[in-house]
């Protein structure tokens, strides 16, 4: 029940022995600079697809705006399906190198040449267009799950503790969001500088990410190299996917977030996506939108780095309820802000943006959280598979978002490049404001049915030692 305070305790069986020795190490800014770097990396796909691939179909690549949204989210939403399957085989991986790093290695350089194929924009005929963006887009979301996922599940194995999860997370979005800066702030810019003489839009896409390609298999070995996988299964625990199911669907804790996860990221798939349309055809200069988005990732950037100041007076219960309620009220704010009136649009983003930072970071730490209770409770632990379905929510709730723009787009009577009538940009603010706005404080309000507090979580975390016999984090 939740704040009753009441729980289970699950006794060992054998007597608990005396702990003795120092608690555990903290994790190096060496380490969790390189972790953060594999966000960084894995943004460059994920923001170019979130904020561009929508507009690149349609005003690029020729796509109708309902086939785009329909592609975008039949694909995600299969592919989707396959995040599990990766999270229980990467429980069940057993290298030299752990079982959740070889991932990193392995799928690299596919991501990284899969990322510049899906802008490659090659001439074909409408047909061959659309069955060109269907497997690509295929392809790179597999291979996105391949790497992304073992990625996410790496956190929850560096450390024990939770708070060093948290500093952990803090790096890792904050570097996160310095790839969305990165990508949304200059795609833009680069896609006008490298356009050569006499071409078109589809070149500058393609050198662009070329070069943001490069970069992230770069990142990737980075962070392969320079990370460490420490916490381990229970020694007595036994090889069983249904056992791994049936302690998913009863682990309250993670259910809550399931669905805080999923409303977040239906928000960030349409308000990203939307960001496009809406300065290019709403505010009526496209370009404007890289200064802007500039701006929100540098405070969301600043809102991850000062995710430590905030957990260190508030618990991050609190805080994931509170940031995520002043984040949608900043983006519904923007629905009654004059298009052309920048300065208060930039107020409204800039409050937005700070008050999400931390809470990717605080959200990610309280998914490894269920996975100790998980551990607590049922003696079992499968960080792969708990990660992995926690990121099955986020790919669903991101095909929802990405179809809905290009279904409402064709819904209020959108042509691509030409002027738009009152009705098609109303429904363009709609989709950039007020749905993101609502779905984030449907996320904020969800956030209250979270059981697990700070103190509950010290005594799982000492607990979990002592039953292994090592030491507690401090």
């Amino acid at each position: 029940m939740v704040g009753s305070g009441r729980w289970p305790r699950h006794r060992p069986s054998h007597p608990i022995p005396l702990v003795t020795t120092t608690p555990p190490a903290r994790l190096s800014f060496r380490e969790k600079f390189a972790y953060g770097l594999g966000d960084t990396a894995c943004n460059f796909c994920f923001q170019a697809i979130n904020i561009f691939l929508a507009i690149y179909y349609t005003d690029t690549f020729g796509l109708d705006a309902a086939a785009a949204g329909t592609l975008m989210f039949v694909v995600p939403l299969v592919v989707a399906f396959l995040n599990p399957v990766i999270g229980a085989l990467a429980d069940r991986t057993e290298t030299r190198w752990g079982k959740f790093r070889p991932y990193i290695l392995w799928g690299a350089l596919p991501l990284g040449v899969l990322a510049w194929v899906l802008f490659a924009s090659p001439s074909l005929s409408p047909g061959g267009r659309l069955a060109y963006a269907y497997v690509t887009y295929t392809l790179i979301l597999v291979v996105y799950a391949v790497v992304n996922t073992p990625y996410g599940a790496l956190m929850g194995v560096m450390s024990p503790s939770s708070d060093d999860r948290t500093s952990l997370n803090s790096y890792r979005f904050a570097c996160a969001f310095l790839g969305a800066f990165l990508i949304g702030g200059f795609v833009p810019d680069l896609k006008a500088a490298l356009t050569p003489a006499g071409g078109s839009a589809a070149d500058g896409y393609r050198n662009t990410m070329a070069i943001f390609a490069v970069l992230s298999v770069a990142m990737l070995l980075f962070t392969f190299w320079n990370t460490r996988e420490r916490v381990v299964n229970p020694p007595e625990q036994k090889s069983s996917l249904r056992e791994d199911l049936g302690d998913l669907k009863s682990n309250w804790p993670w259910m809550v977030l399931f669905f805080v996860g999923f409303l977040n990221l239906a928000n960030v798939g349409l308000r990203s996506g939307a960001g496009a349309y809406y300065f290019k055809y709403v505010h009526g200069n496209e370009a404007a939108m890289g200064n802007f988005n500039k701006v929100g990732f540098l405070c969301f950037i600043a809102g991850a780095l000062a995710t430590k100041l905030f957990t260190a007076r508030w618990s991050r219960r609190s805080l994931l309820i509170v940031l995520t309620l002043v984040n949608g009220g900043g983006m519904f704010a923007c629905y009654f802000v004059d298009p052309q009136n920048l300065p208060l649009l930039y107020a409204c983003n800039i409050i937005a943006s700070f008050a999400a930072g931390p809470t990717p970071a605080i959200v990610w730490s309280l998914y490894a959280d269920t996975a100790d209770y998980g551990e607590w409770k049922f003696r079992r632990r499968a960080t792969g598979l708990l990660i992995s379905a926690m990121v099955l929510a986020h790919k669903m709730s991101m095909a929802l978002g990405g179809a809905m723009i290009g279904w409402l787009l064709a819904y209020y009577g959108f042509v691509a490049n030409l002027d738009q009538t009152p009705r098609v940009l109303h429904g363009i603010s709609l989709i950039f404001n007020v749905l993101p706005g609502i779905l984030a404080l449907g996320a904020g309000l969800v956030s209250i049915l979270y059981p697990l507090d700070e103190a509950k979580m010290k005594e799982i975390e000492r607990e979990l030692a002592a039953r292994k016999g090592v030491p507690a984090p401090a």
